[in-house]
């Protein structure tokens, strides 16, 4: 990669309109199916009103539903048939948010935003025992809440679940982030070299897209030696050792398109061919990964994707990370260990089309001081699987 990065990044024309609007929007279509089915989650639970909140850039509702990534703090009211209120934190986030939001009626929240919540709620005749949420409120929050309104329905499952099949729109918009996280993994390949710390490579991996508009969600780096090894999987926080010849750097990366992210996981040798264990763990790692690929599809079941990995217990390993999680508007279920390692929770349900899911064996010695990550993004589809990234699998010497 050469030049701006702006030069050589190449999407489809579709997908380059909507990367390049000042502020992307979601067509008006789109947004009312997404209140329609909010509407049906409310009938369902037999209330009339919904809190949604958010704050410090995590409640995936409050973009979902309005357009607005969370800032500091937000909180909106939702009543089928009228405008939504959402209330932000801090003043000047109100401007901006009045802009993204709209039509969505946006006000500063002023000394509490969940008060000027209740304040909308009471004007609209909200009854006790009428009133639900969605998005993590806090313990105040829900207190101030309840004593106005008594028991608060809780709609955050279903809305997890709804969440899981994604829209036309919301793929074109994840696309757009598998890209830019494709930049990332790439960038990291090509600029890796002995010598370098990790947060080098952080610095290599964020260049690549923040001048496109991409905002890092994470790239966990791990970093050792393959001849006495002592790391089975990335890191959640960059520390400050060096690369050196002869290490495994083994990565994963998710940049995101305004709240829309991709996924990669991949493994570089340095300065030397994979030693006899890291081959052997990949070469288990990228067999798992065809097995679930193979198998994967509307209809399948989760107990089977499980099976699908066993080769890996069959080698003698085992995983630390999960072996498929469901992705986009948050850490979606299903999420699956395998047989060595088993999932909390393995859920009944089938798999359906138009989940996103990332599948991402990473294979490691039993006592864990040795592992490989591989894996991506996929789409579930009625008959099996389309990849959403483009930066090439396997093991890479660099």
């Amino acid at each position: 990669m050469t030049g701006h990065p702006s030069h050589n990044f190449s999407l489809p024309p579709r997908l380059r309109a909507i990367h390049e609007a000042e502020y992307p929007r979601f067509s008006d279509a789109e947004m009312q199916r997404r209140r329609a089915e909010v509407a049906g989650l409310l009938r369902e639970a037999g209330v009339d009103h919904l809190v949604y909140c958010g704050a410090n850039r995590f409640g995936s509702v409050v973009q979902w539903l309005t357009g607005w990534p969370v800032t500091a703090e937000a909180v909106g009211v939702f009543t089928p048939g009228l405008p939504d209120a959402t209330f932000v934190q801090h003043v000047n986030h109100a401007p901006l948010a009045q802009k993204l939001a709209a039509p969505s009626e946006v006000a500063w929240g002023g000394a509490s935003c969940i008060a000027a919540a209740i304040g909308v709620l009471e004007k609209r005749g909200a009854k006790n025992g009428r009133v639900a949420v969605i998005g993590p409120m806090t313990f105040e929050q829900h207190g101030t809440l309840s004593a106005k309104f008594g028991t608060i329905a809780n709609l955050n499952r279903r809305y997890v679940r709804l969440r899981q099949v994604k829209s036309a729109e919301e793929l074109d918009w994840m696309r757009i982030g598998a890209a830019m996280t494709d930049r990332g993994m790439i960038a990291l390949g090509e600029g890796l070299r002995p010598g370098l710390s990790e947060r080098d490579l952080s610095e290599l991996v964020e260049r690549s897209y923040v001048a496109l508009g991409g905002i890092n969600v994470i790239h966990f780096f791990g970093v050792t030696s393959m001849a006495s090894p002592n790391l089975g999987v990335p890191t959640q926080f960059v520390g400050n050792r060096n690369v050196a010849k002869g290490d495994i750097v083994f990565s994963e990366i998710s940049t995101s398109f305004w709240e829309h992210p991709g996924q990669v996981l991949r493994s570089f040798a340095v300065g030397e061919e994979p030693s006899t264990l890291y081959r052997d763990l990949h070469a288990v790692a990228d067999a798992a990964f065809d097995s679930v690929a193979k198998i994967l599809k509307a209809g399948t079941l989760p107990q089977q994707v499980v099976d699908a990995a066993s080769m890996i217990e069959d080698a003698g390993f085992t995983i630390i990370d999960d072996l498929l999680h469901g992705y986009g508007g948050g850490y979606l279920p299903p999420i699956l260990g395998s047989k060595s390692r088993p999932s909390a929770n393995v859920p009944d349900e089938p798999f359906r089309a138009g989940m996103v899911v990332v599948i991402q064996p990473n294979v490691v010695t039993r006592d864990g001081n040795a592992g490989v990550q591989t894996g991506e993004m996929v789409l579930i589809t009625e008959t099996g699987i389309e990849p959403m990234h483009k930066v090439p699998r396997g093991f890479i010497r660099i």
